[in-house]
């Protein structure tokens, strides 16, 4: 590409790309220390309590004359909703990919790591090797690659036999580990190029829907063909090869128990504590993040259902025809040289339109008398009666995640079902939400089958629930639980 070309791509990307906005932006230091320092522990945060968290940093900061600025935490928030910074979904904030580019790109500039040069050779030279082995038309020499792989993995298996234990140089170590943490560190900002390319298919197809006069099946068959397309971008099948390795029980917990050795050798000293604690609650940290994936995909396609059966497209496209009719009239008008002002006979009820919605012109009937006559007067009591105490005996959800926690660290993983065998559930349904709650909190592997739990309420009474299956491990918990978000 010559140099006028690139020099426009990159003006395009100057003036379109949100990463570069909000590294240019006048108070980016600001935005990504804060954003940085928000989601180091939680890749969801409540609206408020963001809200509340940056109008105590702006206090801070104004005091100190860092950051002297009158404007409003909340402003701020919504203007990087805006700028597509943050994003917003049931009152939670969670991080973009162009916030997430940009820390990646922050980062980068304070982390250089000279030695990493034989790391990178070893990756590629292992991707060549897999890849020419895999695309080779002739039999021949693709089996002539495997052997070659094979006898490679025989000649270290012989030299372990013979007891010659080849060990990593502190150095090759060091690079390697921090090769690991840098690869898993993308791993998120994959996730959140799929939810941006799930939102710009929901975009893409309600403006196709008001541009066409295409049927509802049309539109469903191209909702169809654009989910399939989704799959085949680079986020779509980074994210579903995550999700066969999620369904894969065997393959997940022999991930996270060779991640687990890893951090508990002395190499894991190399790294820095955030590192340490990101990559010991990686696989939660996927987890948590495919389960959004799919609440923005499951979001996506009820609104696109209900936009196709409510016929607000069709409604959308009478009001444009509408619109397009008048505009040729207007110049249709202007080129017959009619003056504007002329006076017609043609009387229109104008003035001040006090209806706000068709709902406000409907007539209301109204309220009946509230009939006091049998109500009686009684003195308010200084201690709660009986009554009162077993409404407010209620099922202390984090009593049950530290017996849930002992148990599994004593019996290994289990299921629901399995917890509830050996500690009944004697208060109810609402018990059975704690442990669902719990399994939720900490990103348990969801398995494709049910089970049946047996449950006994506060008056006896014995019911069987039929559930998800989710399988539950100690070291899915924090090392507080105190922290889970319950």
């Amino acid at each position: 590409m010559s140099f006028q070309g690139l020099q426009a791509k990159y003006r395009r990307l100057f003036n379109e790309n949100a990463a570069w906005k909000m590294l240019r932006a006048d108070n980016a230091p600001y935005i990504l220390a804060f954003i940085a320092d928000l989601f180091v522990e939680e890749s969801e945060i409540p609206y408020g309590r963001a809200r509340i968290m940056l109008d105590a940093e702006i206090e801070k900061s104004r005091e100190l004359g860092i950051w002297v600025t009158e404007t409003p935490a909340a402003t701020y928030l919504n203007q990087w909703i805006r700028n597509g910074w943050l994003r917003e979904m049931d009152d939670m904030l969670t991080k973009t990919d162009a916030s997430e580019t940009a820390l990646r790109f922050c980062k980068g500039l304070d982390e250089h790591h000279a030695g990493t040069t034989a790391s990178h050779l070893r990756i590629v030279q292992e991707a060549v090797r897999d890849l020419a082995a895999a695309i080779s038309p002739h039999v021949n020499e693709r089996v002539a690659l495997l052997e070659s792989k094979k006898a490679g993995i025989q000649r270290e298996i012989e030299a372990l036999q013979a007891g010659v234990v080849a060990e990593l140089s502190e150095v090759e170590q060091r690079e390697r580990i921090r090769e690991i943490y840098q690869l898993a560190a993308v791993l998120t900002g994959d996730f959140r190029r799929v939810e941006d390319e799930v939102r710009k298919l929901d975009k893409d197809l309600r403006v196709q829907m008001i541009q066409s006069d295409a049927s509802r099946g049309d539109v469903l068959l191209s909702v169809m063909e654009k989910e399939a397309l989704l799959s085949t971008t680079d986020a779509g099948s980074a994210f579903e090869g995550f999700f066969q390795l999620l369904c894969d029980q065997n393959r997940s917990m022999e991930f996270r128990e060779q991640l687990r050795s890893i951090l508990s050798r002395p190499v894991a000293r190399q790294l820095s504590t955030n590192q340490h604690q990101f990559l010991g609650q990686l696989m939660r940290e996927l987890s948590r993040e495919s389960d959004r994936v799919f609440r923005v995909r499951r979001r996506t396609e009820e609104g696109l259902r209900s936009y196709i059966e409510s016929g607000t497209a069709g409604e959308n496209q009478a009001v444009d025809r509408l619109l397009s009719t008048l505009e040729r009239l207007a110049v249709d008008i202007r080129d017959a040289g009619i003056d504007l002002e002329t006076a017609t006979s043609l009387s229109l009820p104008v003035g001040p339109i006090d209806i706000k919605s068709p709902e406000s012109m409907r007539l209301k009937s109204p309220d009946d008398k509230l009939d006091t006559s049998g109500v009686e007067e009684k003195a308010n009591k200084r201690e709660p009666d009986a009554h009162v105490l077993d409404c407010l005996d209620a099922v202390q959800v984090r009593e049950v995640a530290h017996q849930a926690f002992q148990s599994l660290s004593r019996f290994g993983p289990m299921s629901i079902s399995d917890l509830a065998h050996r500690h009944p559930v004697k208060s109810g349904l609402e018990e059975l939400v704690a442990y669902l709650r719990i399994a939720k909190a900490v990103g348990a592997t969801a398995l494709d089958q049910k089970e049946t739990v047996e449950v006994v309420d506060k008056q006896g009474v014995i019911l069987k629930a039929s559930i998800p299956t989710y399988l539950l491990s100690a070291d899915l918990f924090p090392e507080n639980i105190d922290e889970l978000a319950l």
